[in-house]
């Protein structure tokens, strides 16, 4: 699915909050800068000349997009600050950098805040060029760092077997529930389940499935985040007790439009509303930014990635399923070892 960075505030924030994209895309430029507190610093005029525009132009955008230039590393040096910066332009004979000694504010931008500014020009010719680099590389960045696709990210997370694992046993209650309540055929587990699903991210199992391409023999709960995961089975286990007591009370397993009714009576529940609101937002922005799937019915849930989700699913506190199961195999024969 193509981005456009110049009118997507998500996308830029996606690219901005990957600090591995940030990595390689300052190692592929190969920028010469300034040094400052550890950051690349850049004026306004180097950028002017950089972008080829006017100063009319930056000065333009920095007022149209201040909030987001500033969030995301613009700063402007005022009082002891620029006489700190710039006693070490002098100090360390800085030439690329002009500060005038009757300056009362200096505006600089880190390497963050130079490409969120490449992501919003139009007007420039190189800029158009270096939105193209910076998402080849953001998506070179992170097919390497899940082994060449985003398919299963949802697994990197080092919590989902555990999810999975406990899922599996939530989902035979929910079954088992469906199988000896409930007075109707084996359509009965499609049917119920997709209405969980419809009622956490308003799909079905089939739009799911082809939203994110998979394909009829791929189990759709291993593409779910743990979040998710946990939330079906809060919903399956739950939906099994209310079935179980239906059919105390009435002494016979319940007719279709019975359990219809009670699942509105218990989807509508206040409880399941903050729940709700945070599996469709981590599904709608994760699958966004990770696999390029756009869940449309969730697009009012859409939001940036954070900084801490990119180690979580392609960073140092990532893990491969492959490391998952082999950790649980090595907890479950110590156990067995103590029994």
């Amino acid at each position: 699915m193509g981005k456009n960075l110049t009118t997507s505030v998500i996308d830029r924030q996606n690219i901005l909050n990957n600090r591995y994209a940030i990595e390689a895309i300052q190692k592929e430029m190969g920028l010469k800068a300034i040094i400052y507190n550890d950051e690349f610093v850049f004026s306004k005029e180097q950028i002017v000349r950089f972008f080829e525009v006017d100063e009319r132009t930056i000065e333009r955008y920095l007022e149209k997009h201040s909030g987001e230039l500033t969030n995301n590393g613009y700063k402007v040096l005022r009082g002891k600050e620029l006489k700190i910066f710039r006693l070490w332009i002098k100090e360390n004979d800085v030439t690329d950098i002009n500060v005038g000694n009757k300056t009362p504010q200096f505006g600089i931008f880190n390497f963050r805040a130079f490409l969120n500014l490449a992501m919003l020009l139009v007007e420039s010719e190189k800029a158009k060029i270096l939105r193209s680099i910076i998402l080849d590389i953001v998506i070179d960045t992170i097919n390497k760092k899940t082994g060449g696709g985003t398919k299963y990210i949802n697994q990197r997370d080092e919590d989902f077997v555990v999810n999975l694992l406990k899922g599996e046993d939530y989902r035979r209650e929910f079954t088992d529930a469906l199988r000896d309540h409930v007075n109707m055929g084996k359509v009965k587990y499609a049917i119920y389940t997709d209405k969980i699903y419809r009622s956490i991210f308003k799909e079905n199992t089939q739009e799911y499935r082809k939203i994110l391409r998979l394909h009829s023999k791929e189990n759709v709960r291993q593409t779910m985040y743990r979040e998710v995961l946990r939330l079906i089975s809060s919903y399956e286990t739950g939906f099994a007790e209310e079935l179980y007591k239906a059919f105390q009370k009435l002494g016979r397993k319940l007719e279709p439009y019975e359990v219809d009714q009670l699942f509105v009576n218990f989807e509508n529940l206040r409880l399941w509303t903050p729940q709700v609101e945070d599996a469709r937002l981590k599904m709608a922005s994760r699958d966004l930014g990770f696999r390029e799937a756009l869940h449309i019915k969730l697009k009012e849930y859409l939001a940036a990635i954070p900084p801490e989700e990119f180690e979580k699913f392609i960073g140092r506190t990532s893990n491969t399923l492959e490391k998952q199961l082999k950790a649980a195999e090595d907890v479950f024969k110590r156990l067995k070892e103590r029994e």
